[in-house]
């Protein structure tokens, strides 16, 4: 149904000699990977809805979801939605996704009825697996105002979390359909098919469905497994509906054969007690997730030690947190991607010091980049010149659920557009200075500057605004309002401001963290706002 991406010639046929790219599909990964150590532990770290148990007993109980999917006619390139937090279902409702041959797309848990409607509406879903209730967001209740302008939605079914609520009719339960007889057949799976649709934040105000297939995501968890091969079984809280949980706290579990830990909630003090108890690591992903647990007063060198090496990416990685981290004897070690190209630079734990904490990395096995000019597209730059990146590999996505997109990202030899501004110095690192791209990296996750203007805007004093990424020693990155009120106006202060985006259905996540009012902007000469401009000041503030 999508207009996607062509790769080369030439490059397909270089990532399938040197075995870059195989016939393997997820449906292969998970018989193989699962049956081989059925024992393997998987367990969810809840205060709500705790669970320990094997990941055999998960995919025999994903093989009955099928099952009654594949009675319900939900088979091959079909769009399963599922918006569930890091719980067994989770799992569950992939391996079943998987096993049918369907399309996963993953929601992550804090996306409200604005986003949901639009990804149900664009990817026109055939069935929505969603929890009843989670944190403070009722997703049936959302689910409740939209569903009638859903007119692909055959099939929702929900995940009872315990928790009293609205209900949905004709919504089917998933423990139902997780009792009746497992699906045996083995549908057509293409290596080349879409696999799965990662929706992440971007340049637009409305989300981005980034789309991979079983080679390229597949790819990735061999990419990911090069970074540190030696590394232990991690405490993992990035959720499995979001393409970094998805692959380190799930997939690269399965391929390395660790015990699976998630929690569906981060809590440091809490991780803390759960790393000695169970001789795990912790602390990887988003730079978030290793600061808490350096600053909770639980924390102590036993911890360090247990940690060994940490992967930071998803984030941006302060220089400051490495060499605090080191400083305590944890080996840090960065990487940079993207939802479009997972990993497309990396540092590795055996490599200098100076590059894992300072730079971005090396371009990863099979990738390739390209540095030119920030305005000339034609003209590439030199080592130690800033310049736009441009990236290739065999783990690049096959492009957008809007064409528009894909025809704007990609060009016609392969080169992704990643709206990334960097620097590639004499050892061939590279260190990513700024962004074209419109986006906020929050702990992790990615947020539309132009989705938070779009409803700023809407506020009666505003006469102008400009949403940008700011440094945050915790986070990474927050987003930083900066406005210019109508004459005569009273400026307004962050609380009045995240009262209005909640009331414009932003989620917290998505909110400002700090206000600046000014007379006017740095603009171009045609007028517009310069970003770049007032991102560089922010960031000389927060050195």
């Amino acid at each position: 149904m999508w207009e996607l991406r062509t790769v080369p010639t030439e490059l397909r046929e270089r990532y399938l000699a040197e075995g870059w790219w195989t016939d393997l599909t997820f449906a292969g990964f998970m018989e193989r990977q699962i049956t081989s150590a059925p024992d393997l532990t998987f367990r969810v770290w809840s205060e709500t809805r705790p669970h320990v148990g094997t990941i055999g007993e998960l995919y025999e109980r994903s093989a009955r979801l099928a099952g009654s999917l594949d009675r319900l006619g939900v088979g091959p390139g079909d769009r399963i939605v599922y918006q569930i937090p890091n719980w067994l279902e989770a799992g569950v409702a992939i391996c079943a996704a998987f096993r049918l041959g369907a399309v996963a797309v993953p929601i992550v848990p804090f996306y409200g009825a604005r986003e949901v409607e639009f990804i149900l509406r664009q990817s026109e879903a055939t069935a929505l697996i969603t929890v009843d209730r989670f944190g403070h967001v009722d997703h049936v209740e959302n689910l409740l105002t939209f569903r009638d302008r859903c007119p692909a939605l055959e099939h929702v079914v929900v995940v009872e979390s315990g928790t009293p609520g609205a209900t949905l009719p004709g919504a089917l339960a998933f423990d139902d359909l997780c009792a009746g007889a497992p699906f045996t057949g083995t549908p057509d799976i293409d290596p080349d098919a879409p696999a799965m649709v990662g929706y992440t934040s971007g340049t637009t105000a409305e989300p981005k469905g980034v789309i991979h297939s079983h080679r390229t995501l597949l790819f990735e968890v061999v990419q990911l497994d090069a970074l540190a091969p030696d590394a232990r079984p991690v405490l993992n809280a990035s959720p499995m509906a979001h393409m970094t949980g998805m692959l380190a706290s799930f997939l690269l579990g399965l391929l390395r054969h660790h015990p699976i830990h998630l929690a569906d909630a981060w809590n440091p003090d809490r991780a803390c007690d759960i790393l000695l108890a169970e001789g795990i690591s912790g602390g990887v992903g988003a730079t978030i997730f290793l600061t808490s647990l350096m600053d909770s007063p639980k924390f102590t060198p036993a911890h360090a030690a247990l940690i060994g090496n940490a992967g930071l990416g998803g984030a941006p990685v302060p220089a400051a947190v490495a060499e605090r981290a080191e400083a305590l004897g944890i080996t840090v070690f960065r990487s940079y991607g993207s939802t479009e190209q997972p990993s497309i630079t990396g540092s590795h734990t055996y490599d200098p010091r100076e590059w894992r904490n300072h730079t971005d990395g090396r371009p990863m096995l099979g990738v390739e980049l390209r540095m030119v000019d920030v305005e000339d597209d034609d003209r590439e730059v030199g080592a130690g010149e800033p310049g736009q990146i441009f990236s290739r590999g065999p783990d690049l996505c096959l492009g957008y659920t809007d064409p528009t997109l894909t025809a704007r990202a990609f060009d016609a030899d392969g080169w992704y557009r990643t709206g990334d501004v960097g620097v590639l110095d004499e050892n061939g690192c590279l260190t990513i200075t700024d962004r074209i791209s419109d986006i906020i990296i929050r702990g992790g996750a990615n947020i539309s500057a132009a989705e938070i203007e779009e409803v700023l805007m809407t506020m009666p004093v505003v006469a102008e605004c400009a949403v940008v990424a700011a440094p945050d020693g915790r986070t990474g990155e927050h987003a930083t309002a900066v406005v210019r009120v109508r004459p005569g106006e009273a400026a307004p202060d962050l609380a009045a401001v995240q009262a209005h985006l909640e009331a414009g259905g932003l989620p917290k996540q998505k909110w400002v963290e700090d206000l600046r009012i000014v007379d006017d902007f740095p603009r171009t000469p045609a007028g517009k706002i310069r970003k770049f401009v007032i991102r560089d000041e922010l960031r000389a503030e927060g050195r």
